[in-house]
């Protein structure tokens, strides 16, 4: 019996390629990974010495940061449409945002874990400022709502891990599964609201979610940090890892997000599952 011909795909070549290497950021090596790589040490063991009360200071920092960060990292943001007419992208500033997040891993490698409470917002913040730029150099619009809470959604991916019982499933589970519906919900709670307004029970559920994903690449950071006589320049090195993790990730998920927009969700994903690829460790 023959079998049945494949489908041309109805995406450009240009557009495959761009899926291609969408698809090699999203399944790039685990933040772990890049960490142990640099800091020559593995950082599960540190993660194991790390105190209870360690974890919890991390805790209750990311849900800190997250709530300041939709506050505060939109602001700086130039407009993406005037009169209702999208303005053209513009090359993200990837480059300025590592620097500025270098320097916060500075004084957080200088100072260590008593350094969080006032590093992460900030850096978390600045790393949020980042994905929406992206976002923006994507074709999205990052004064609406969806868009914002996609952009915080990216944290909550943060690409595979050991510990993420999804990764082997892939990033359109992820984005089509939990995540994805809580940002549906806390979207259409905020669709006559400010972001400021904290009483949507979807975007306290949401932020927790993301929280809860979030934490575990944090107690990672923490946690090679906390290697001793790490410094300020091995500190300024995690914290450039770190942003460039999700900056990667960001990459992936809105050019996904775009070729959808042209093309419609299915096609994409079906291209995506004729791409093989075979560099990821």
């Amino acid at each position: 019996m023959e079998s049945m011909p494949i489908a041309a795909s109805p995406l450009s070549q240009e557009d495959l390629a761009a899926l291609r290497r969408a698809k090699e950021a999203l399944e790039s090596p685990s933040f772990t990974m890049k960490l142990a790589s640099v800091v020559g040490s593995p950082i599960e063991k540190m993660m194991a010495k790390m105190p209870n009360i360690a974890q919890e200071k991390v805790d209750e920092a990311t849900q800190a940061a997250l709530k300041k960060c939709l506050q505060l990292a939109l602001r700086t943001l130039s407009k993406s449409t005037i009169d209702g007419v999208v303005l053209p992208p513009e090359k993200p500033h990837n480059l300025i945002h590592k620097l500025a997040v270098a320097t916060t891993g500075a004084a957080g490698g200088a100072f260590g874990l008593f350094a969080l409470p006032i590093e992460l917002p900030v850096t978390t913040t600045l790393m949020f400022r980042s994905i929406c730029d992206i976002a923006r150099s994507e074709g999205e619009d990052v004064h609406l709502i969806d868009t914002q809470l996609q952009c915080l959604m990216v944290l909550g991916m943060g690409g595979p891990s050991s510990s993420d019982d999804s990764a082997d499933i892939g990033y359109f589970f992820i984005v089509r599964g939990t995540l994805a519906q809580s940002v549906s919900k806390a979207t259409s709670e905020l669709a006559a609201k400010d972001l400021s307004g904290h009483g949507s029970t979807a975007l306290l559920k949401f932020l927790q979610t993301v929280a809860s994903r979030f934490s575990v690449q944090v107690s990672e950071q923490v946690a090679a940090k906390s290697i001793p006589a790490i410094g300020a320049v091995l500190g300024a090195m995690v914290n450039t890892i770190f942003i460039d993790h999700f900056q990667q990730t960001a990459h992936g998920h809105f050019t996904v997000r775009r070729l959808e927009r042209q093309y419609g969700q299915l096609a994409v994903e079906h291209a995506s599952q004729t791409i093989n690829i075979t560099s990821r460790k």
